[in-house]
């Protein structure tokens, strides 16, 4: 069984980067297809996936289209039992699953300030008070996965699963503008910055220029960390 995965620019689209860590962590085999955010094709190219219009979307083997990175997730929990998506505790697999919804539908502010950009770190950001809201919720949140139910893992819940590929992109953030966390969150940024596959995909995404660079602020620039 495999699985056409449609993307798009790696240094910029957070949602893509969830899609693809939940194949590439879980060993679902997959083939990718990118998409043109910035360069005009993201219409046409998602033309065939109708009624899709975002990134990402998948198709099945069977022609199925999947949109929305909440029902691929279940979809493939669903289709690969045995790929450790969700923890097995149920109520470990409850509490992945509200961090999972929290974070598809919430933290607008630390997104519409904060894109996540992998081309390098900012000095300087200046946190408005509805970011520094959003990431109380974050610490919030995450301080009870790694109270209750992490254990001396780097991960939410032991072991990587679907609520870490839904974080990446956070933590890519936390990073991407030096954002104030606590030590702990720190720590589980870090282990997203160091992740193999993280890295792998932050590389290829710095295969790409642009001119100009999306999102870019004028504040002052320094190397992306490998750990924070």
């Amino acid at each position: 069984m495999s699985y056409h995965l449609f993307i798009g620019d790696k240094s910029f689209s957070s949602w893509s980067l969830r899609g693809w860590l939940l194949f590439e962590k879980f060993d679902i085999p997959y083939t990718e297809i990118m998409v043109g955010l910035y360069n005009g094709t993201m219409q046409d190219d998602l033309a065939s996936l109708a009624p899709a219009q975002l990134v990402p979307t998948v198709r099945t083997a069977e022609g199925w289209i999947i949109g929305e990175s909440i029902a691929l997730a279940e979809t493939l929990a669903e289709r690969h039992p045995d790929a450790g998506l969700w923890p097995v505790d149920p109520q470990a697999c409850i509490y992945a699953r509200w961090l999972v919804a929290e974070m598809h539908s919430g933290f607008n502010a630390l997104r519409a300030a904060c894109p996540m950009q992998l081309l390098h770190q900012y000095r300087n950001f200046q946190v408005s008070d509805a970011v520094q809201a959003d990431l109380d919720r974050l610490e919030t949140l995450l301080a009870h996965a790694f109270e209750r139910f992490s254990g001396d893992g780097p991960w939410l819940f032991g072991d990587y699963c679907a609520a870490d590929a839904f974080y990446a992109p956070v933590a890519a953030r936390i990073a991407g503008y030096n954002l104030p966390v606590s030590q702990r969150l720190n720590t589980y940024v870090s282990a997203h910055l160091s992740d193999p596959a993280f890295k792998r995909w932050r590389k290829d995404g710095l295969n790409v220029r642009y001119d100009p660079v999306p999102y870019a602020l004028d504040l002052p620039i320094t190397a992306w960390p490998e750990h924070v």
